[in-house]
C-alpha cells in the first residue's frame, strides 16, 4: 500500500481588512478518482491526507467490496490524480455493472453518492445496545479539541473521530464529513477494528449517509457537534443507533436513545432572569 498523503494546508496572501497583506493558510483540495481493476468507480474532492484509508474506507462503507484480504494492493497516483486498488487473482468482481447502476445522490459535501448495495445491506448486522454516561460524553467533548489542527489553522474542513471510553483512537481531518468518516473506515478495516463498543464523532450534520456509515462500521452510537436531518434520525430510531447532536462545552441534545444514556453529571442550571421592570 502507497503512503501518500499530502500536506494539509498551503500559504497564501490575503488582504486584511485594513487592505494590508496577510500570510494566511487555506485548506488542501485534490480530485482523487478511484479505479478498481482499472474500472472507474467515483471521484472524491479530498484534503489528500489519509488516501489510501479513504479509498478502502469508501469502498468499505459502500459494500462494493466485502473483505479487505480480497485485496492486492492500494496505490495512489497524484500526478494522474488516481488511486487504484487491485483485487487478488480469482477475486474478481463480477456484479459490479448492477452494484453500480443505481445511485442516490445526497445531501453530502459536494454531493454524495449511495448506491442500491449500500441499502440493501445496511441490515445484515445487528447493532449492539449500549450504555453511555453524560460524564464520558464531556469528557471526549473536552478531548476532541486537542485534535482539529487543521480548522484551528485553515478552516474550511471537517473532522471525525473514532472513540472508546474518552480516548481518540482516531481522528481525520477532510474537505467533507463524509471523506473524513470513510478514511476512518478504512483505518478500522486495516486495523481489524471493531466498532461494537466506539462512539463516532464528526463536526458535520447527521444526515442519512452519516447514520448509515456508522452502521456499516458497526458503531451504535454517533456524537456532532451539529444538528441532525429528520431523515436521518428516522433511520437512526430504526437502526437503533444512539444519536446525540448539537454537543459542545457541557450542552447537547439526545435526539434518540435517552434511555441509554446515564445522566452522572447534570450541569448546573442557569438562574432564571428577572423582570428588572417590577
Amino acid at each position: 500500500m502507497s503512503q501518500q498523503g499530502l500536506a494539509p494546508t498551503h500559504e497564501v496572501t490575503a488582504i486584511s481588512q485594513f487592505n494590508e497583506p496577510r500570510k494566511v493558510h487555506v485548506a488542501g483540495e485534490s480530485p482523487l478518482t478511484l479505479k478498481v481493476n482499472d474500472r472507474e468507480v467515483v471521484t472524491l474532492m479530498t484534503l489528500g491526507t489519509h488516501p489510501e484509508e479513504l479509498a478502502l474506507g469508501y469502498l468499505r462503507n459502500q459494500r462494493l467490496l466485502e473483505n479487505i484480504n480480497d485485496i492486492e494492493s492500494v496505490n495512489v497516483n497524484w500526478d494522474k490524480e488516481t488511486v487504484a486498488v487491485v483485487t487478488k487473482a480469482g477475486k474478481e468482481i463480477t456484479d459490479w455493472g448492477e452494484k453500480l447502476k443505481n445511485r442516490i445522490v445526497t445531501s453530502g459535501c459536494g454531493q454524495g453518492t449511495v448506491f442500491s448495495c449500500t441499502l440493501d445491506k445496511l441490515y445484515d448486522a445487528k447493532l449492539p445496545s449500549v450504555t453511555i454516561k453524560q460524564s464520558k460524553i464531556y469528557a471526549l467533548l473536552t478531548e476532541i479539541t486537542r485534535f482539529n489542527e487543521i480548522y484551528k489553522r485553515a478552516g474550511a474542513v471537517h473532522g471525525c473521530a473514532l472513540c472508546y471510553n474518552t480516548e481518540i483512537l482516531k481522528f481525520v481531518e477532510d474537505v467533507g464529513r463524509h471523506n473524513a468518516a470513510d478514511a476512518i473506515s478504512g483505518w478500522m478495516w486495516l486495523e481489524h477494528t471493531t466498532g461494537n463498543d466506539k462512539i463516532f464523532y464528526t463536526t458535520g450534520r447527521l444526515t442519512s449517509e452519516m447514520v448509515m456509515k456508522s452502521a456499516h462500521m458497526g458503531i451504535p452510537v454517533l456524537l456532532s457537534r451539529s444538528g441532525v436531518t429528520h431523515m436521518g434520525l428516522e433511520l437512526a430510531r430504526d437502526l437503533g443507533i444512539i444519536m446525540i447532536a448539537r454537543a459542545k462545552g457541557r450542552a447537547f441534545l439526545v435526539y434518540n436513545g435517552a434511555e441509554q444514556i446515564e445522566f452522572d453529571a447534570p450541569p448546573k442550571r442557569p438562574p432564571l432572569a428577572t423582570d428588572s421592570s417590577r
